[in-house]
């Protein structure tokens, strides 16, 4: 852990000018929007907590949060106890409050903070999926939080009051509504995720894969998404043979002039649909875990794409059929066994490019604008 009286120390010498907002930051995605935001808010406002260095003033840094898997979580219990206490302790010092995404740990630090100073304004910006499950937890939040900024139209009917739609991140980010998707290119992308587990059982398929496709496209080339944080580690080992790919570290780059992607599920979905890079999900996950989440999660799809999707046409007033049935999903999902290199080749080979691409337009009209200008501007206001 860090010198926390130095950063204390770093946090009390401020101008009375300046206007100080604690954040916290703990994923590289939050960093990522937080540091867009920075660059719209007026150069009197200073940032303390946690974030990247270049962002703001470290009290914490994000990379001391980083876990992997339950096991991390253990070992991490008494870092997360103390941490808690210095962050609250920090947040008094500000003027107002940014806490961003990473619900289980910010709302517990929403409320430490409210138990010290009930008076001081708090704003959430990416909030919890209440949409997913815990629907209850809706009125937690109100309760501990003066602004919600959704970046997710629908959320608003899930908050009574203090909810305001400011616009998705990513269209920060991915600003041009033209197609970034190349049909000649030969270019295949291959994106196995950002965990250890998910990388593991992917790479093999993917391998087998890729010999296929070289076999069908002789001028065929391969980029494999690999997370910057995972360059010149040892994590690069859990991989495995990857000779016959060309390796990217962005996502936006590696997706860029792609004729085709196989993704892993996340937040690379929704990316790749704003790109308008057709694709393929794939994803296989421990049973266990996968039964528990189709026990508890109320959703049809695993696929972020695919649940925005979904959610926009039941707005528009839609009966939505269960998973798999109609027009009510952007983009195949090989989930489980039925994620192999067989099936990959097959959902590439079927793929329906003109419902793709007219779903993806009307997804990225449904989010409308980024968000950065509107969260700052309300984050500003009284």
């Amino acid at each position: 852990m860090q010198d926390i009286t130095t950063n204390k120390d770093l946090i009390t010498k401020s101008s009375t000018k300046e206007l100080k907002i604690f954040v916290s930051a703990l994923e590289p995605s939050s960093n990522l929007h937080l540091r867009n935001l920075a660059k719209v808010l007026p150069e009197s406002c200073t940032l303390i907590g946690v974030c990247e260095s270049e962002i703001g003033r470290q009290v914490l840094s994000p990379s001391e949060f980083a876990i992997m898997g339950f096991s991390d979580v253990a070992k991490k219990i008494l870092f997360f106890k103390e941490a808690m206490q210095i962050l609250s302790e920090a947040a008094l010092t500000c003027d107002k409050i940014l806490l961003m995404d990473s619900s289980s740990f910010h709302l517990r630090l929403a409320k430490k903070i409210r138990e010290k100073n009930p008076n001081i304004p708090i704003m959430y910006y990416i909030l919890p999926q209440v949409w997913a499950w815990k629907e209850w937890r809706a009125k937690e939040i109100e309760r501990l939080f003066d602004k919600l900024a959704c970046i997710w139209p629908f959320e608003l009917h899930y908050y009574e009051k203090k909810a305001r739609y400011v616009g998705h991140p990513l269209l920060d980010i991915y600003t041009e509504s033209k197609q970034l998707y190349s049909k000649d290119s030969n270019i295949f992308v291959f994106m196995p995720g950002s965990r250890k587990s998910e990388i593991k059982k992917l790479m093999n398929d993917y391998r087998i894969l890729a010999k296929k496709l070289l076999e069908k496209h002789e001028n065929a080339i391969l980029r494999l998404i690999i997370p910057e944080k995972f360059r010149d580690t040892k994590m690069m080992e859990i991989y495995g043979d990857i000779e016959m790919f060309h390796i990217v570290y962005n996502t936006q780059e590696g997706l860029s002039n792609a004729s085709f992607a196989f993704v892993c599920a996340g937040t690379a979905t929704l990316e790749a649909s704003l790109m308008q890079i057709p694709f393929v999900l794939v994803y296989r996950a421990k049973w266990i875990d996968y039964f528990i989440a189709r026990m508890f999660v109320k959703l049809n799809f695993v696929g972020l794409a695919n649940i925005i999707y979904q959610a926009m046409l039941k707005e528009n007033g839609k009966d939505i059929k269960k998973a798999g049935l109609g027009d009510d999903y952007l983009h195949e999902e090989l989930l489980q066994n039925d994620c192999n290199a067989k099936n990959m080749l097959k959902a590439y080979e079927n793929f329906n490019y003109q419902k793709y691409f007219e779903g993806t337009s009307t997804l990225r009209k449904y989010l409308k604008h980024g968000s950065k200008d509107n969260v700052a501007k309300w984050l500003l206001e009284p």
